[in-house]
């Protein structure tokens, strides 16, 4: 395919060129429609299994009863008065179109029409919103980030109502394009953190990130030797996303991945819990210090022990005193 090629308003020559771009033939879950709307021929392509069956019904079932006198001059207008449904876009380039589809996004052609119309009403397999089996809370909410970026971000909307909260989307992966969200309050982070972030995610050239945010952590900071603790901070909790947030910090959400990795991080946040926001700030304090006190001997006490049972020749001879009971017995 020449690069950016358009849509043509010929619906044979479009089909055309989806037919030879598309595996139609060779997978069972690339779908091509061929339907007749007011009167002209229209070609649906879409993705088995990642949409909204209902939704697609009624949408159809809308678009059949579209009589030849109705319909717009452009696919605009078309979009706008006769598509029932919100989240609707107009493409004129069959990269972009192709991006849609194989995400999941169905795309009408119809004859006439210099774009593709994409109607998102897909929806992807995904489990219930659970508590994260390894960061439990006693007092706060019991659900979990999942494997849908769009669920994600919704949990934590529901929790910071404010404008100022931006959910930027970008995408990573020649082959796989994978979604990554930068969620920020644009009125309390860094810019310079912010831009310097961006500017790296859109610098990626891998093929793919098969391990979803640790390929794309090692792809934006890399692997140092000399600094073996962790660079970013990971939480399965919207809460305490959400909390990070408001510290002027960013999070970032990755598509497929039950996790959001924050940052700017320190050695003090890897110590840090759901807990210690919702105890009283003495109580959390107690907590954390009683956490660097255990990190500590962990890190420093146990090896030296080992070292010390390992070599016991190391250790100072004990002197004994000769026993006063032992002596007066023998007298």
């Amino acid at each position: 395919m020449q690069e950016n090629q358009k849509v043509c308003r010929s619906i044979g020559e479009n089909r055309q060129l989806m037919d030879q771009l598309l595996p139609l033939q060779e997978s069972f879950d690339l779908i091509r429609r061929d339907i007749r709307i007011g009167g002209r021929d229209c070609a649906l392509y879409l993705v088995n299994g990642m949409l909204k069956d209902e939704v697609l019904f009624k949408l159809m079932d809308s678009l059949m009863k579209i009589h030849e006198s109705e319909m717009p001059q452009d696919a605009g207008g078309f979009s706008w008065q006769l598509i029932p449904y919100a989240e609707v876009d107009i493409y004129v380039d069959f990269d972009q179109i192709l991006r849609n589809i194989l995400s999941g996004v169905p795309v009408l052609f119809v004859d006439g029409y210099e774009a593709g119309i994409a109607i998102d009403c897909r929806t992807y397999p995904a489990r219930s919103v659970g508590e994260p089996e390894k960061d439990k809370s006693l007092r706060g909410s019991k659900d979990g980030f999942v494997e849908t970026v769009v669920f994600d971000t919704a949990l934590i909307r529901r929790r910071i109502r404010d404008p100022h909260l931006v959910m930027e989307m970008l995408e990573v992966g020649e082959s796989s394009r994978s979604d990554v969200v930068l969620s920020y309050m644009n009125n309390l982070v860094d810019p310079k953190l912010l831009t310097s972030l961006r500017d790296r995610i859109k610098a990626i050239q891998v093929s793919d990130l098969c391990m979803n945010q640790q390929s794309l952590a090692e792809a934006l900071i890399g692997s140092k030797w000399y600094n073996p603790f962790p660079k970013f901070k990971f939480t399965e909790r919207p809460d305490t996303t959400a909390a990070c947030l408001m510290e002027g910090k960013v999070a970032i959400l990755v598509d497929n991945s039950p996790s959001a990795m924050i940052l700017p991080s320190s050695i003090l946040d890897m110590i840090e819990e759901a807990n210690d926001y919702y105890f009283p700030a003495w109580t959390s304090l107690y907590l954390k210090l009683s956490r660097i006190l255990i990190l500590l001997l962990t890190v420093f006490l146990t090896p030296v022990f080992l070292l010390l049972m390992q070599n016991p020749r190391w250790l100072p001879s004990r002197s004994r005193k000769p026993s006063t009971f032992r002596s007066s017995a023998r007298c």
